[in-house]
């Protein structure tokens, strides 16, 4: 797939969805920064994409710190000239009942799923808007249209990004006609992380990581003409879609 875009980020990049992005992202010949807080697995990442050509470089990065993020898109943006394209993929669950919970816990869900993407969106958008281009995708959850017991951080920390990703898409559409907003509406993915939280679910009832990082490079494919605020894939056998 040939796309305008030069340079991307994407956050929670070194394993599962992130990576999958990651992949196709690079295969366009893309530079590539991956961001994540597993060092071990990022440069793993980096080592395996350098083999095939691609240009990926690792960046540790806690996406709660928003002067760590703030000096990551700056550096990335002085070495490549812009950041074209940011994918929000960094995030974390705890599955518990709402009784179980503890304060520390729900602020870590919220802040990785929520504050974090929200942060680097401050730190991406107004320069994409004087480049005048770019595209932000964010990765959003059937949790943020429909709920189940035990995922009450979670479900509400994707809520939240999906209403911030909208009225993102209102502002881009206002202030800059080349600057794309998406948000990714992903039901139940095969990732590790899913199948380490929960190693019973039959696999086929989830779809392969792929199939979510094609249709974020058919929404970096949209024309500038077009608008693409969200959409949704989901395995035909999910249960959590509304």
């Amino acid at each position: 797939m040939e796309l305008p875009y030069k340079s991307a980020l994407v956050t929670g990049g070194a394993r599962g969805l992130g990576a999958a992005i990651t992949r196709r992202l690079a295969a366009t010949g893309m530079a590539v920064w991956i961001a994540d807080l597993r060092v071990d697995m990022l440069t793993e990442l980096c080592d395996e994409l350098e083999t095939t050509g691609s240009i990926a470089t690792p960046l540790p990065l806690d996406v709660r710190n928003a002067d760590r993020v703030a000096e990551a898109v700056e550096g990335i943006c002085d070495e490549a000239g812009s950041l074209d394209v940011l994918i929000n993929c960094a995030a974390i669950d705890v599955s518990k009942p709402i009784e179980h919970l503890t304060a520390d816990e729900v602020s870590q869900v919220i802040s990785t799923n929520l504050v974090g993407p929200i942060n680097l969106c401050l730190a991406t958008y107004r320069r994409m808007i004087d480049h005048g281009s770019g595209h932000i995708v964010n990765i959003l959850s059937t949790a943020s249209l429909r709920t189940w017991p035990e995922a009450g951080p979670y479900a509400a920390s994707k809520a939240g990004l999906r209403a911030f990703t909208h009225t993102l898409f209102q502002e881009a559409r206002r202030d800059c006609i080349g600057v794309g907003v998406t948000g990714v509406v992903a039901g139940g993915s095969g990732s590790p992380e899913l199948l380490d939280r929960f190693p019973e679910t039959d696999t086929w009832t989830t779809k392969h990581p792929d199939v979510v990082a094609d249709t974020v490079m058919y929404a970096l494919s949209v024309p500038p003409g077009s608008a693409l605020p969200e959409v949704v894939v989901v395995p035909r056998t999910e249960t959590s879609w509304p």
